[in-house]
C-alpha cells in the first residue's frame, strides 16, 4: 500500500506539501530544526488532522479509517521516549500486538532479537537507560508487524553498534516489503541508507529523491546554511563541513 500526502498544510509547519511514499523502501525526512519533519510524520501517522489536504493509505483515507486497521498499518514511533507502565519489558512489547488482538509469540520473539533485547525482556520498563527505552519502544512497533514504519529520530539515543544494527534491521524490513519514513538529523546516514530523501525547509519540500540528489552539496549549502562536500570510502559517502 502506498502512503500518500496531498496538499498538506497544518498552521505555519506544513504548506502544501505533497509525496507519494512507496512500499519496500526507506525514506529518510531531513531538514533544519524547525522544518516541519516531526509534523509531517505525525499527519502520516495520522495523529496530527492538516488543517488542510488529506493523508492516503492505499485507497483509503487514514482519517476515515478505524483505529485499530490504522494501527494494523502504520506503527509510529514519537521522538519522546516515555514509557508510563513499569511492566516486564516483554510485557511492552507485547503490547504492540494489541492491533491485532492477539500475543502472538513469533514476532515478538523477532523484534526482541533484532533489537538485541534477549538480555532485557525480564526488565522492568522503568529501570533502562534511554538507549534501552529507546530500542524497546521501537521493538514494540516492530512486534505490531504493520505495513509502514514511521520513527521520529531512532537513533538518536543509540549507540553507533545499535545504530548500525537498527538500519540493517530496517533494510530487511523494506526488503520483506515494509514502508520505512525515518526523520533522521545525520545527513551521512540518510545518504548511506535511504532510498529516497525529502528535504524540508520551512514548513515546504525543497528536495525530494535519490539520496545524491536531495542531499547534494548545494542543497545542504542552501537549507543548513553550511559549506558541505562529500567524500566516497568504499561503498560508503562521508559528509566535511567547512
Amino acid at each position: 500500500m502506498t502512503l500518500i500526502a496531498q496538499n498538506l498544510s497544518i498552521g505555519n509547519r506544513l504548506h502544501d506539501v505533497s509525496l507519494a511514499l512507496k512500499p519496500g523502501q526507506i525514506t529518510a525526512i531531513c531538514g533544519p530544526n524547525g522544518a516541519g519533519k516531526s509534523s509531517l510524520l505525525e499527519a502520516l501517522a495520522g495523529l496530527l488532522p492538516p488543517d488542510e489536504g488529506a493523508v492516503n493509505l492505499g485507497d483509503s483515507s487514514l482519517a476515515k479509517l478505524h483505529p485499530r486497521e490504522r494501527a494494523k498499518g502504520i506503527g509510529y514511533l514519537p521522538q519522546a521516549h516515555e514509557i508510563a507502565w513499569d511492566v516486564p519489558v516483554r510485557s511492552l512489547i507485547e503490547l504492540g500486538r494489541m492491533p491485532h488482538g492477539d500475543t502472538r509469540a513469533e514476532p515478538v520473539d523477532a523484534a526482541i532479537a533484532a533489537l538485541d533485547l534477549g538480555p532485557l525482556e525480564n526488565r522492568r520498563a522503568q529501570s533502562l537507560s534511554g538507549g534501552e527505552t529507546a530500542r524497546v519502544l521501537l521493538a514494540r512497533v516492530l512486534a505490531g508487524e504493520p505495513a509502514w514504519i514511521l520513527a521520529d529520530e531512532p537513533l538518536a539515543a543509540l549507540d553507533i553498534g545499535h545504530q548500525l544494527a537498527l538500519l540493517r534491521h530496517l533494510r530487511a524490513a523494506a526488503e520483506g516489503g515494509a514502508g520505512v519514513v525515518l526523520v533522521l538529523h545525520d545527513l551521512a546516514h540518510a545518504m548511506n541508507h535511504a532510498d529516497r530523501v525529502v528535504v524540508l525547509d520551512r514548513g515546504r519540500i525543497v528536495a525530494a529523491g535519490a539520496p545524491g540528489y536531495a542531499l547534494a552539496s548545494d542543497i545542504i549549502d542552501d537549507v543548513w546554511n553550511v559549506k558541505a562536500r562529500w567524500l566516497r570510502e568504499a561503498k560508503h559517502h562521508l559528509l566535511l563541513l567547512s
